[in-house]
């Protein structure tokens, strides 16, 4: 098969579609031929060699996909080839094969082709864990998302309204934040121009966010802690902004807030099956009556994976790219 590998670390241009041995699945695991994959910060990571795959997992980028089961190993029970399906993944989904463990796999939802698919399964996953299973987003309370035109912030919006909460986003750009809007955010933050902690304050009179979620990591951290509510959680999912903070924890105290960060890759088999089950119970009733839906900025073919890369670095997209192959759709 083909997929896409690292040369070395690097820019974009280290990204080479190039033919590899093909995946066999194992006990518990089934055999996808990918239809499309989506670009993730946590592939720019990779390919520039700060964030490797885990012990066992294919060395190609890609976190999540779409496509067709062809083969299924010992143990696998509920699926069989031909089924049509989403996945949540360590890595390999920049290939025209991946090998995926049957509890992280999601059936396409409802009123969606094969292709939309791939832009769910990563963003359902990070948000529904982080702003539900951690930070206990409840009807009626503030959520500040971070990078709300991203791929996650536009899932998150939605989830949120869904469940009647308040949502505030910061984006960079009018377009981003009138897009935004359209998906229901109530409060716009243009970081460029405005200080989100002055703005959030004013639209709330001074209660400040509920449940932040976060993707800058240190260059936040002090400000996100003032923009917290009295009993706000505040959930740390990427590090765009640096690793190292200076926390202070006696405003934390004071507002008897809390802190997580998390990633999903490297997470164990048994937690990520737990998280796909919750998404699929919760999140999939949403998508497939249009509540809720994928934001794709774009499709390009998977041999063009560096092109979406820099996309991603220049912050020049709404939503998910998607990487297909071509022909599979």
């Amino acid at each position: 098969m083909k997929a896409v590998t690292i040369t070395q670390p690097g820019g974009p241009e280290v990204l080479t579609w190039t033919d590899v041995p093909d995946p066999v699945p194992g006990d518990g695991e089934v055999l996808v031929e990918v239809v499309a994959s989506a670009v993730n910060r946590a592939d720019l990571m990779q390919r520039q060699g700060f964030y490797n795959p885990p012990p066992g997992a294919s060395p190609y980028p890609g976190l999540e996909c779409s496509g067709r089961i062809v083969e299924t190993g010992p143990g696998v029970s509920g699926w069989a080839v031909g089924d049509e399906v989403c996945a949540l993944l360590a890595g390999g989904g920049y290939g025209e094969k991946v090998v995926v463990p049957a509890g992280q796999l999601l059936p396409v939802p409802e009123g969606l082709d094969l292709k939309q698919a791939a832009a769910l399964p990563e963003v359902t996953c990070t948000v529904w864990s982080n702003v539900f299973m951690i930070s206990h987003l409840r009807p009626g309370e503030t959520l500040l998302v971070h990078g709300g035109s991203s791929g996650i912030g536009t899932m998150a919006i939605q989830l949120a309204k869904a469940v009647g909460a308040k949502v505030a986003v910061t984006a960079g750009t009018k377009e981003k934040l009138d897009f935004c809007a359209e998906l229901g955010a109530d409060i716009l933050v243009n970081y460029r121009e405005q200080d989100f902690v002055e703005e959030i304050d004013r639209a709330t009179d001074g209660s400040g966010a509920d449940v932040i979620l976060d993707n800058m990591g240190a260059k936040y951290l002090d400000r996100n802690v003032r923009t917290l509510a009295v009993n706000g959680r505040l959930a740390i999912i990427g590090l765009q902004g640096g690793g190292k903070g200076e926390l202070n924890i006696g405003a934390l105290l004071t507002k008897r807030a809390a802190i997580s960060a998390t990633s999903l890759r490297a997470r164990p088999l048994g937690e990520k099956a737990a998280i796909v089950a919750a998404v699929r119970e919760h999140v999939w009733p949403l998508i497939a009556s249009g509540h809720v839906r994928p934001v794709v900025d774009r499709e390009l073919p998977m041999s063009e994976a560096a092109t979406g890369h820099q996309i991603l670095e220049e912050s020049g997209h709404i939503g998910k790219v998607l990487l297909v192959v071509p022909g599979k759709d």
